[in-house]
């Protein structure tokens, strides 16, 4: 299985150096099928490994590939930890990517960067492997920042666009204050384990938990807890929770297929998955994990409800997006880490759908994305109406659908992780999701009625031309259809009431909140039946219909609500204000500290009393200096009478 692991990493890296390299060489046509040949081998093996995980009966493995670095006992070294976690995520990188690149054939075909792009994406889909394939802290870490790296280049892919390259910086500056909380608690796993391997770290977790750190002198800190919290700030970055989740609705501004890419499969899933990973640790810290829920709840309620306020069609679904992370944090601070990333999963596919869906209209309207001057497109693109259907059916939990196991019952863990004791933060944390269901089904069919449904509000032109987009993006939409309708059916036993991921997640017996719910599960069909009589179900349908009541029925109820909630409405639109506090507070306070530090301090201090300040003294030392030096013989001889008067004084004074 060696070689299949190399071959799985080294595959889209050696696809994206030819692409990027030769690709005038090669044209647009070797460009796409080169990467699509590399990302392709990779998920053929990639499902391979997961199947012989799944049914095979494989066990994990933990190889070395070779040592980087060794100072002061200290390994650095790359290796490969293939366990059902590792398996599963590596299923999911590779098949999205491959969707998204078969679909970029179509959007991307006018482009003049078209190989630039499928060597970036390709290149993304690397990094991805890298960090969920790591045995170790650097190797992750790596991966951590080569991600951040490409979705710079890819969110400003479109560089003489403005918007795109003030996204793309946006980004790449938020992540960098995640980022040093993230390196903070790598640094704190290397000061209390003295290794970076995972396995070594993991076997001395108990024993770090029972240390204390002074962050600040005289107040001992639980190590465990700190270590946490700072991979956890690393998480927030990457994943989008709030407050560093003002990057991710600006991402937008790079072309639709990265979006799909960024929000399914890579970026914002490293740092859910890194959680995950890292169970072990976070499970000898109740602090930290009552943190980690605290920010999920807020992200998922929260940010969702900008949704609602949202007209750009991909914007409605960045929203979803930060709001589902939420949900997934969430359940990872309950302990819910199979949930998490359940849901992780079967997010995956069909947020990388409505993505998809939603680029396909945005090429049938000639780029245009503002859902308000859309409307009744259903009979002009039947595939990518049906397709949507599916996503957004399984976005908001439909019974049936992959989103309904794994929201269902992720919700249901959470609910149950209070009966353990940890208390009323995971009531609040429950009331949020539950509530987020209703305002999930409520942007979502807002935005589906209004762009497929009712008065068609595009102008004549464009409805001219309005079709059905080619084979070669509709065929990825239904590829990625077929999972988001059925793949809940066959994975939710296993993955969440079976023992799929064995020993890769690790939740003391205290914590499992999956251990009551287990006794009343039977099969998918029994969850199914079941879940008319949920609250769930009825939030769901309760958001659809009042969507359907307002946007079909009524439409000019949502501007007569708005005029008498313009408070509400202004707060929303504003986004909470995060965008000022970031761009005026953080950024703007940042400049404004290096240039009180540039007027102040570089040009009053260092230049102008420092450097040109001591010329000056010298210079007009040496002018008075100057000025005794006569040339007359009687002067010098007057100095030397007056200097040498001075030193007997001195001596006879001394005496």
């Amino acid at each position: 299985m060696y070689n299949y692991y190399l071959t799985i990493v080294l595959a889209p890296l050696a696809a994206a150096i030819v692409a990027g390299l030769a690709g005038k060489k090669i044209g647009r046509a070797g460009a796409h099928w080169v990467t699509i040949a590399g990302v392709g081998t990779s998920c053929i093996l990639s499902l391979l490994v997961l199947k012989n995980m799944f049914w095979g009966g494989a066990v994990a493995e933990n190889i070395p590939v070779y040592t980087w670095a060794v100072t002061d006992g200290l390994h650095m070294g790359v290796g490969f930890l293939v366990d059902r976690l590792t398996a599963l995520m590596m299923a999911v990188v590779t098949f999205v990517s491959l969707m998204v690149h078969i679909y970029t054939i179509g959007y991307m075909h006018e482009d003049p960067g078209y190989q630039r792009f499928f060597s970036y994406i390709s290149l993304f889909t690397f990094s991805m492997l890298m960090l969920v394939m790591s045995n170790n802290f650097l190797q992750l870490f790596f991966g951590w920042e080569a991600v951040g790296l490409v979705s710079y280049l890819l969110i400003g892919f479109w560089f003489k666009k403005e918007t795109a390259i003030f996204a793309n910086l946006k980004a790449f500056l938020v992540n960098r204050v995640g980022d040093f909380g993230f390196i903070l608690g790598i640094a704190g796993v290397v000061m209390f384990t003295g290794s970076l391997d995972y396995a070594e770290v993991f076997a001395s977790a108990n024993q770090v938990a029972t240390q204390n750190i002074e962050v600040i002198s005289g107040t001992p800190w639980n190590a465990m807890t700190v270590i946490c919290i700072l991979l956890f700030i690393g998480a927030m970055g990457k994943s989008a929770q709030a407050p560093l989740h003002v990057w991710l609705p600006d991402s937008m501004e790079g072309p639709t297929p990265i979006s799909a890419l960024i929000h399914a499969a890579t970026m914002v899933t490293a740092g859910i998955f890194m959680v995950a990973r890292m169970s072990p640790l976070f499970e000898l810290s109740t602090t930290a994990l009552g943190f980690v829920i605290v920010i999920g709840s807020i992200t998922a309620f929260f940010m969702g409800l900008l949704g609602i306020v949202q007209n750009d069609i991909k914007r409605v679904v960045a929203y979803s997006t930060l709001s589902q992370l939420g949900y997934m944090t969430v359940a990872l601070g309950a302990s819910a880490y199979s949930a998490a990333i359940f849901h992780l999963m079967t997010h995956a596919f069909f947020k990388a759908l409505l993505f998809l869906a939603a680029g396909s209209v945005i090429i049938a309207m000639h780029h245009e994305q503002d859902i308000r001057k859309m409307g009744g497109i259903r009979k002009y693109m039947p595939i990518t109406y049906w397709t949507s259907l599916v996503g957004s059916l399984a976005l908001i939990g439909f019974p049936g659908s992959s989103g309904f196991f794994s929201k269902d019952l992720l919700i249901e863990a959470v609910k149950e992780s209070h009966w353990h004791g940890q208390g009323a933060v995971y009531w609040i944390a429950y009331l949020s999701v539950l509530l987020g269901v209703f305002v999930t089904a409520l942007y979502s069919f807002r935005m589906f009625f209004l762009v497929f449904h009712g008065k068609e509000r595009m102008d004549a032109e464009t409805k001219s031309h309005l079709h059905e987009t080619p084979a070669v993006v509709t065929v990825p939409l239904i590829l990625l259809a077929i999972p988001s309708a059925i793949i809940g059916w066959y994975t939710v036993g296993p993955v969440l009431f079976g023992d799929y991921f064995g020993d890769a997640i690790f939740v003391t017996a205290g914590n499992d909140p999956f251990h009551h719910i287990a006794t009343t599960w039977h099969d998918s069909l029994g969850l199914f039946l079941h879940s008319v009589k949920t609250p769930v179900f009825w939030l769901a349908a309760s958001g659809v219909l009042t969507a359907w009541f307002l946007y079909l029925r009524r439409p000019d109820l949502p501007e007569a609500i708005k005029d008498k909630m313009s408070g509400i409405y202004n707060v929303l639109d504003r986004k909470y204000y995060f965008d000022d506090l970031w761009i005026r507070g953080f950024a703007g306070g940042g400049r404004a500290i290096g240039q009180f530090l540039w007027q102040k301090g570089d040009q009053l201090i260092i230049d102008g009393i420092l450097v040109n300040g001591t010329a000056k003294t010298v210079g007009r030392l040496a002018g008075v200096i100057r000025q005794i030096q006569t040339g007359y013989l009687y002067t010098y001889a007057f100095a030397m009478i007056i200097g040498l008067t001075a030193l007997l004084g001195w001596l006879i004074w001394l005496r």
